[in-house]
């Protein structure tokens, strides 16, 4: 409960008057080039950081905020096409007579325990911070990493053939 606190004094509309220039571009442009995707999160934040009242604790937990609904928003769509698939491999599978194990509902459990991982783990780097002010732009990081990073991963199930 306390780390929720702490995000929401964190959040935009706690933030400021005015939002900072948020742009997810320089992250579009990183997924969009050779280098690893793990390398994108963050990219976005850090630019917004460096405008005026970026570098501020406040300011901090806006920028980090915004990339990190911006790669939620990207885990969502990915997760909803991987699903898609598993449902299709599902009714092969069936329609062949094969008792393999169900691919959705694998898919749904991992991910159900991946967001219970991220949210203690995030937890705990807010906690590291023994209640300062940094806990919340460290507590957001903290997810904006790890939800790019789950983002990532399931991307290469669409993409990779894994």
């Amino acid at each position: 409960m306390r780390a929720l606190l702490v995000l929401l004094l964190a959040s935009p509309a706690a933030a400021q008057d005015g939002p900072l220039p948020f742009d997810p571009a320089p992250v579009t442009a990183c997924l969009a080039s050779d280098v690893d995707p793990d390398s994108c999160a963050g990219r976005a934040a850090a630019l917004c950081m460096e405008a005026p009242g970026g570098a501020t604790t406040v300011g901090m937990g806006y920028c980090l905020d915004q990339e990190r609904d911006f790669w939620d928003k990207r885990l969502n769509t990915t997760y909803g096409a991987v699903m898609d698939q598993a449902r299709a491999a599902d009714a092969e599978a069936a329609e062949a007579g094969l008792s393999a194990p169900e691919q959705a509902a694998a898919l749904r459990e991992m991910q159900r325990r991946w967001i219970a991982f991220r949210d203690a783990a995030c937890t705990f780097e807010a906690a590291r911070w023994t209640g300062g002010t940094g806990a919340g732009p460290a507590a957001t990081q903290c997810m904006l990493t790890l939800t790019a990073r789950q983002a990532v991963w399931l991307d290469g199930y669409l993409h990779e053939g894994r």
